[in-house]
């Protein structure tokens, strides 16, 4: 069921209050329940991929701890066992992920290279249904048997305890990729009553996570979807304005359903992490990166970049590590080369940011910039901002082929006045929803750039009378039913990660 459904609103309370009422050694079975049926909700059928995923690493777990080391022979025995039941937990996972995700797209390329060497081969595509969420609870159960490898966690004896670590409803089929030294511990000691204030901060962080997502994501949806889908009609500074506006969408989309998620959680007593930061506030790509989707760019760093040697090995390994594991995270996007392209151009970025760090540093030097400078901060803001924005022109295009075209298509097309003469205004939203997105957008942008100073709104508001608090949720709701992305013909859209 999506969040943003009649179901969840349905379901979630449900949750809460029997969650409160039964007693505290009851509570994680309850949640386990919740949260396998939240997943079957989706398909019933593929609740026995994360069953298989679950027992595996559950196992490999296990048997990877109970390894011990003695003498000689034995400590290299124990090292080879580790390692053996490590791999077997690992390929097993990244077998599961391959058969649904990328076997369709193993065999597009088999064929065209069978096509390309006139090889009379032709393997038909397979009629496989992607799991959602997959790829995120794969990497969260792959997490867990690496830290029991190195030796950061115990291995969780409790069956039903580590199900429900890899289960958990509010971020099971996006996430935040939680670490298990963060959320096990947490499960092995749910608390037994409601802390009012966790309650009051979550509901603050739904409401939030449904301002972005209904509000904004779904209304920005509608002109994206509309321009994108029709290049030829919608040229030129169309398509740059739908690009910039695609960044948004992304943005809003996914850190709303993450902000639901980390607020569903708090009510339950249980801190999510953050998974996203201000990213279009950063003033380099390889901050970005540190502001966006922080779990994944986190799992990515410690699981990928750091064993492949990091920047341990010399400058051109460096390089070669970032391009990689970029490569590889935008493949776990998806199974199309466009998502490859893009996740290459935004490690190309930082290897380019790198190499010519000198070469600014010369530039400022000579010229008397001054680094420090709010103009220049801005300019490397909107630097940052345009060059990730070119980079989601291939994570939102079909195909890098149509990639390409939605490019030409900017850069051939002059058609500036359309900026001026309401031409905006006959993409899907009419001039009113058109200036209540930019509204909402300014919005989203002061709190962002709040937060990153440092300031969150909602701790102010959790430190306020409770009729102003009152008074502001019931205005966040009214806000929601008034300009929210309802009505009998609107399809409820669905989070845009959960393809992944």
């Amino acid at each position: 069921m999506l969040f943003n459904s009649a179901q969840f609103l349905i379901f979630l309370p449900i949750v809460i209050s029997i969650y409160y009422l039964v007693p505290r050694r009851v509570k994680s079975y309850w949640l386990l329940a919740a949260s396998y049926f939240f997943y079957m909700c989706w398909n019933a059928g593929y609740i026995v991929l994360i069953l298989f995923s679950t027992i595996v690493t559950y196992i490999t777990g296990i048997l990877i701890e109970r390894t011990q080391k003695g003498k000689k022979d034995s400590e290299e025995r124990a090292v080879f066992d580790k390692r053996m039941w490590l791999t077997v937990g690992i390929v097993l996972n990244l077998l599961v992920l391959f058969l649904f995700k990328y076997l369709n797209f193993g065999v597009e390329i088999l064929n065209s290279l069978c096509g390309r060497f006139s090889i009379s081969l032709h393997v038909p595509a397979f009629d496989l249904l992607l799991p959602v969420g997959i790829s995120f609870y794969t990497f969260q159960a792959l997490g867990y048997v690496i830290d029991v490898y190195r030796g950061e966690i115990h291995a969780e004896k409790d069956f039903f305890q580590y199900a429900l670590f890899l289960s958990f409803f509010p971020q099971l089929v996006a996430g935040p990729i939680e670490r298990s030294g963060n959320l096990l511990k947490q499960l092995s000691a749910l608390p037994d009553k409601i802390s009012f204030a966790k309650w009051k901060e979550g509901t603050l962080l739904i409401l939030w996570g449904y301002w972005l997502k209904v509000v904004l994501s779904d209304r920005i949806a509608i002109f994206v979807d509309t321009v994108y889908g029709d290049i030829d009609t919608y040229s030129g500074c169309f398509l740059v304005v739908a690009t910039m506006l695609f960044a948004v969408q992304i943005y809003c989309d996914f850190a709303g359903y993450s902000i639901i998620a980390i607020g569903t959680a708090r009510i339950l007593g249980i801190q999510l992490m953050e998974n996203f930061n201000a990213p279009y506030f950063a003033m380099s790509v390889s901050e970005f990166w540190r502001r966006w989707h922080i779990s994944l760019s986190g799992w990515f760093r410690d699981y990928l970049y750091i064993p492949l040697g990091g920047n341990r090995r010399g400058r051109i390994r460096k390089y070669l590590n970032i391009l990689v594991t970029f490569g590889v995270s935008g493949l776990w996007h998806g199974a199309d080369w466009s998502y490859v392209v893009w996740g290459l151009l935004n490690g190309s970025y930082q290897v380019a940011g790198d190499l010519f760090m000198p070469v600014r540093k010369w530039f400022a030097r000579i010229l008397e910039i001054r680094t420090q400078s709010i103009s220049h901060k801005l300019l490397k803001m909107v630097t940052t901002f345009l060059l990730v924005d070119f980079a989601w022109i291939f994570f939102r295009a079909s195909s890098v082929r149509e990639a390409l075209r939605i490019i030409w298509k900017m850069v051939t097309v002059h058609n500036v006045w359309i900026l001026l003469d309401g031409s905006l205004y006959t993409c899907g939203l009419e001039r009113k929803n058109f200036h209540l997105m930019l509204l909402c957008i300014v919005l989203v942008l002061c709190a962002d750039w709040y937060k990153r100073r440092g300031i969150k709104i909602r701790e102010i508001l959790v430190l306020q009378d409770y009729w102003a608090q009152c008074l502001v949720v019931v205005v966040a709701v009214m806000g929601l039913l008034l300009f929210g992305i309802w009505g009998v013909e609107y399809d409820a859209s669905g989070f845009i990660y959960f393809q992944f």
